[in-house]
């Protein structure tokens, strides 16, 4: 295993070398088949990071990294490349280095209780970052990340705002990411509470875009080109079953961003549908500027100091909060632009 002493500045390399390589980042040596021995009295931190698919992950493990930097903690990193089984094999390798924390990011909700029981055997705290899971409570010291069914909450209530005249039925096509994933649980559990509440709203389709912006241009690029292979096509949007979708509800800004990809492909304008998206990415709230979107809820990647405060407070035995959110703000149409910062990611 690789001891990482400026994580900061090495962490484009090793996001390199997880791109390019089909093995861990890290490597995790036992000898003679006894544990091995940490050779720092710095608190070291064993984080297992989902991957890099957009610039919010990308942001979110940096600001990890920065703070573990200006903490003076020690990082064993390692990037999961989308699988779970390599975040399985990443948690066993920084117990077997007997970590004083372990922090991950869970790319599904389901299948952790065994490796978390072997954390609690040895002694090691886990913190379940970004994403929650469905485990037993006692196996985890607590979650740190964003309320997403409150996200799903609010970016409803900025479409039941926008359509309070609207009488006629309003039809919404749904792009939800990895299944499985507490975000999409939440985010659609969320969206669906408040909008049940008005019958006019209906979500008539649903696909998977695994929150990439390749899926998000492929769903919408197929959903085009049915409706014009039909012989009605019509340039005011995205159909479905020979219904135009009104509103795209997108579960994060890399495939609102190819759907952006696709309308532009086919000449269609965006400002003739509802489009509300996740994250809060610069090129998103660059989008809702330009009139291509309406509604961008933020989803914090900015994670890493409040997690360093959980980590010190876990490795010296306290406990920590069950549930930490970060603090998060809608961005919609409506806003004055000029007061906008940016978002650095």
């Amino acid at each position: 295993m690789k001891l990482i002493k400026s994580p900061y500045m090495i962490f484009a390399s090793l996001l390199a070398v997880a791109a390019l390589s089909s093995f861990a980042v890290l490597l995790f040596i036992t000898l003679g088949g006894k544990k091995a021995e940490k050779k720092s009295e710095r608190l070291i931190l064993g984080f297992s990071q989902i991957g890099s698919e957009s610039a919010w992950r990308t942001r979110n493990t940096q600001s990890i990294f920065e703070a573990a930097e200006k903490n003076d903690i020690q990082i064993l990193f390692d990037d999961a490349r989308q699988k779970q089984e390599n975040q399985l094999r990443a948690i066993r390798s920084f117990i077997v280095y007997q970590v004083d924390v372990i922090a991950f990011v869970p790319i599904v909700e389901d299948g952790w209780d065994d490796v978390l029981k072997e954390a609690r055997r040895a002694g090691i705290p886990v913190i379940v970052v970004d994403r929650q899971i469905n485990s037993d409570k006692s196996l985890y010291a607590g979650f740190l990340g964003e309320n997403s069914v409150e996200e799903g909450r609010r970016a409803a209530r900025f479409l039941m705002r926008k359509c309070a005249e609207e009488n006629s039925p309003v039809n919404i096509l749904e792009i939800r990411g990895t299944e499985n994933s507490s975000v999409v649980s939440g985010r659609a559990e969320g969206f669906r509470e408040e909008i049940s509440a008005d019958k006019k709203f209906r979500i008539i389709h649903c696909e998977n875009g695994d929150f990439l912006r390749s899926r998000g241009k492929e769903i919408a690029d197929r959903l085009i080109q049915k409706n014009r292979d039909s012989g009605i096509f019509k340039n005011d949007g995205i159909y479905f079953d020979g219904q135009k979708i009104d509103v795209i509800y997108s579960h994060n800004d890399s495939m609102t961003l190819g759907i952006l990809d696709s309308f532009a492909d086919y000449g269609i304008n965006p400002a003739d549908s509802i489009i509300i998206s996740f994250d809060a990415e610069q090129k998103s709230i660059d989008s809702l500027v330009a009139g291509k979107l309406n509604c961008v809820v933020e989803c914090n990647p900015n994670l890493g100091e409040m997690l360093m405060i959980l980590v010190k407070k876990a490795a010296s035995g306290r406990q920590i909060p069950r549930i930490t959110y970060n603090d998060e703000t809608v961005f919609t149409e409506d806003d004055d632009f000029t007061l906008y910062e940016p978002r650095g990611y």
